[in-house]
């Protein structure tokens, strides 16, 4: 079931009415839990399904539907003695099946992260594995999204020494990696089925990043050219796009130089 049906069921078995607008509450504050904890299963039919996508479905775990139908039952207790003694196993046996969907992320050498599975994370990766070290050379990264966790890396320091500071509001780019060498500051944002950087994204980066020592270079970054195709006439001026499957060739939209911050 989705968060919607879920929240359905509990209108119509237990009386209890929740608004449409704490589904995220509800998924965040209650199923995280839920998986976390080896009750429920996170997208049992399609594992690597986004974090983010509407498709998302929980199923209960099957010792645990096991279990709560001998609630009530002479069976009951020594059911749930045998339950709580095997939980952890199971707990840690699911978060290790979670874990295995992942998608790897080299950001160093011998340093390596996990996002969320999904195309979105798949392309990140591509932003730091292929074009960081082709238009980035000696590049840092700083700032790595990830759908199922905003700051899925984040070296604060690094970007509050270049006069950044942002909160938990803050709507960040999907990826910035920090050229020390020309003291950029690349912007990056990871497009697979929404947020080019149009001219109301790059106005709300520019003023997210106003206070920055570094220059900023604003890059969009496409799977392929029929994504990129579809959101051409969105794409702002003096910006920069990139798309994975010709990862050593860069657009340029307009501007008085190629690849360089522009000051306003």
């Amino acid at each position: 079931l989705g968060i919607t049906p879920i929240m359905d069921w509990a209108r119509q078995y237990y009386k209890k009415d929740y608004a449409p607008n704490t589904r995220e509450t509800v998924r965040r504050q209650t199923m995280h839990q839920f998986v976390d904890a080896g009750i429920a299963l996170y997208n049992p039919d399609k594992p690597d399904r986004p974090v983010n996508s509407p498709k998302a479905v929980y199923q209960i775990e099957d010792a645990v539907l096991e279990l709560l139908r001998s609630f009530g039952t002479s069976a009951w207790h020594d059911n749930l003695t045998s339950y709580l003694a095997d939980r952890e196993t199971l707990a840690a046996r699911y978060a290790m099946e979670r874990e295995q969907n992942r998608v790897p992320v080299i950001i160093a050498r011998g340093k390596q992260i996990t996002l969320s599975p999904g195309e979105h994370s798949e392309l990140i990766r591509d932003i730091i594995e292929e074009f960081a070290p082709r238009f980035v050379p000696g590049g840092v990264l700083i700032y790595a999204g990830d759908t199922g966790d905003k700051w899925g890396y984040f070296d604060a320091p690094l970007l509050s020494d270049l006069g950044v500071s942002v909160d938990s509001h803050g709507k960040m780019p999907d990826v910035v990696l920090f050229c020390p060498e020309r003291n950029w500051l690349f912007l990056v944002e990871s497009v697979t089925s929404h947020g080019p950087v149009d001219g109301k994204r790059h106005a709300e980066l520019s003023q997210l990043f106003a206070n920055s020592k570094a220059g900023l270079v604003y890059v969009t970054a496409f799977p392929n050219r029929s994504v990129m195709g579809r959101y051409l006439g969105e794409i702002a001026w003096e910006t920069e796009v990139w798309v994975a499957d010709a990862p050593s060739h860069l657009i340029h939209f307009n501007g008085a130089r190629f690849l360089g911050p522009y000051a306003h």
